[in-house]
């Protein structure tokens, strides 16, 4: 599960293994939200990783609510990911600009 950390609310991306669609929810940053979205995740009866950018202090009270509930939360620097992104970008431009010359 990817979550896009927000103020007001976050958005999150579940992924289940062996299937092919992923499922979006958007989930206000208030308790009756959090309590859905937990009751969501333990349906799936699968381990759920919780992983986000912490940006700030809006993921505090989420985070809190996923680990307390038994859920594995991850904690993404925003540094790595950046560098990530460069890395990938640049492999993909690179990639296409040799199959146009």
């Amino acid at each position: 599960m990817a979550i896009d950390i927000a103020k007001a609310r976050h958005e999150v991306l579940i992924a289940v293994p062996g299937k092919k669609r992923r499922r979006g929810l958007t989930v206000f940053n208030e308790l009756a939200d959090f309590t859905r979205l937990i009751a969501t995740l333990k349906d799936y009866g699968h381990p759920v990783r919780a992983a986000f950018e912490a940006t700030g202090n809006d993921h505090r009270a989420l985070a809190y609510h996923l680990a307390t509930a038994g859920f594995e939360v991850k904690r993404l620097s925003s540094v790595a990911l950046a560098r990530t992104r460069e890395q990938r970008w640049s492999c993909l431009f690179d990639h296409f600009a040799s199959r146009l010359r």
